[in-house]
């Protein structure tokens, strides 16, 4: 009995879902800042869905959908997504992050990006069971997940979590149409107001205004915006396009005239494929 329940309590708790590898991101009882007794706990508990590729080529890609920070866009925005990085020999890792308007966490505007910090930390530790290179997990986000994925690339020296690679640094960042910026004239008001609440202080915005944390150790960044996204405008990727550059970090960005907001990976305003030239970026990318 005491093996089985040994067994049970193994910190990372694999299950089948989607006919893919589905672990639990902590060992039950230890979310952080999780609100003791909540009933919603159990339900929102955040996890990784693994997509391993049958020809794996190294490189891992975390992906966080989006859904402005109140739900999550996880099937054209994560396990789509995921399919096609395999095709490519890519291993995908499509990230269930705990939404910050949930009452599970003491400090929810922290939830997500704890999240993710415990997806890379575990991607990295358990590398060589997922043919993965330690050193090239990068990340990726649609939307408010491109926030939180601009987060985690420049938020990396903040240990949220207590990790045990050491590295919480993503090698890369794949942002498509991100909100990025707090800035109330260009930012996605719904996305930062469920994020940090209604009031938060001028300390608090500026720490998740990400164009603002850039420095010359931010990790490259491949970068997708639609002129006409009316949701998320597209000032949002070129600030944080021109602070890249001005900390001379490697960057493409690729602005479609039309498309809007939310497409995915498909822009139904034309014939160009971004996802393949993502796919050659990381492919090409020197580390």
């Amino acid at each position: 009995m005491r093996n089985v329940l040994l067994v049970m309590s193994i910190f990372l708790f694999a299950y089948s879902s989607y006919g893919q590898e589905v672990i639990d991101l902590y060992e039950k009882g230890k979310i952080p800042d999780a609100v003791p007794g909540s009933a919603e706990v159990k339900e929102k508990a955040p996890n990784l869905t693994v997509f391993i590729p049958e020809k794996p080529t190294g490189e891992a890609v975390i992906i966080c959908p989006g859904g402005g920070y109140s739900g999550l866009a996880i099937d054209y925005e994560g396990y789509d997504v995921a399919k096609r990085f395999n095709e490519c020999g890519i291993a995908a890792f499509v990230l269930k992050y705990r939404l910050p308007g949930s009452k599970i966490s003491t400090k929810p505007h922290l939830s997500p990006i704890q999240d993710f910090q415990k997806a890379i930390d575990i991607v990295r530790s358990e590398a060589e069971k997922w043919k993965v290179n330690p050193d090239k997990p990068g990340i990726m986000g649609f939307s408010a997940g491109g926030h939180l994925a601009s987060t985690g690339g420049t938020h990396f020296d903040r240990q949220y979590i207590h990790p045990k690679s050491g590295n919480l640094r993503p090698d890369f960042m794949i942002l498509i149409y991100p909100v990025i910026s707090s800035d109330i004239s260009f930012t996605h008001g719904g996305t930062i107001r469920n994020l940090l609440g209604e009031n938060p202080s001028a300390e608090l915005l500026n720490e998740f205004s990400n164009e603002k944390q850039i420095t010359k150790e931010t990790p490259p960044a491949f970068l997708v915006h639609s002129t006409d996204d009316k949701a998320v405008p597209l000032k949002n990727s070129l600030v944080f396009a021109e602070e890249l550059a001005k900390n001379n970090v490697l960057f493409e960005m690729h602005i479609f005239p039309k498309g809007g907001h939310g497409y995915g990976m498909n822009n139904p305003t034309t014939k160009t494929e971004w996802f393949d030239m993502c796919v050659n970026w990381i492919k090409n990318l020197k580390q």
